[in-house]
């Protein structure tokens, strides 16, 4: 099953239909790092990553989980030469830390975006993860309520996709 992304900031699963945040910029064919856009295209759904220390369970899935540590990072340096992939902070180049006290990261999916193979500059850390309360914008990434995200975790696969619809 896929989670179908409208440009309106809205989500689709199944018969559900429910609210999101999108990139600061907007969608858009043809992301670069930094630009606060959120890619378009389907990326299938490769894995969850989740703070075990917030006191909520692992999400019930089918997809491989992992608990997030304290040293977890993700590169996004394009120069770098894990650029788009996990690493442990800290980092000798540029990377986002995937603790973070703002709980949008409780819960994480990672996205088959720019990871086969990685482009440096095409963009990275596009995730599906938790929205603000007010659902401000992300960076690129797609955000779903907590409630919501557990949802489409609990029903997903390896083959299910975040589809994001350029307009």
């Amino acid at each position: 099953m896929d989670l179908i992304v409208e440009p309106a900031a809205w989500a689709r699963w199944d018969a559900r239909r429910m609210r999101c945040a999108l990139g600061r910029a907007g969608i858009r064919v043809g992301k670069t790092e930094g630009d606060g856009t959120t890619p378009a295209g389907a990326f299938v759904m490769r894995r969850a990553l989740y703070r075990a220390d917030r006191g909520a369970p692992p999400p019930t899935t089918r997809l491989p989980v992992t608990p997030i540590v304290a040293a977890d990072g993700w590169c996004d340096d394009p120069a770098a030469a894990a650029y788009n992939r996990p690493v442990t902070l800290p980092y000798r180049a540029r990377a986002e830390p995937l603790w973070r006290a703002d709980r949008l990261y409780d819960l994480v999916v990672v996205l088959g975006y720019n990871d086969d193979p990685v482009i440096a500059g095409a963009g990275s850390a596009i995730f599906l993860h938790v929205a603000s309360p007010d659902y401000a914008p992300t960076e690129g990434c797609v955000a779903l309520a907590p409630d919501d995200l557990r949802r489409v975790l609990a029903e997903a696969d390896a083959a299910s996709r975040v589809v994001v619809n350029p307009g």
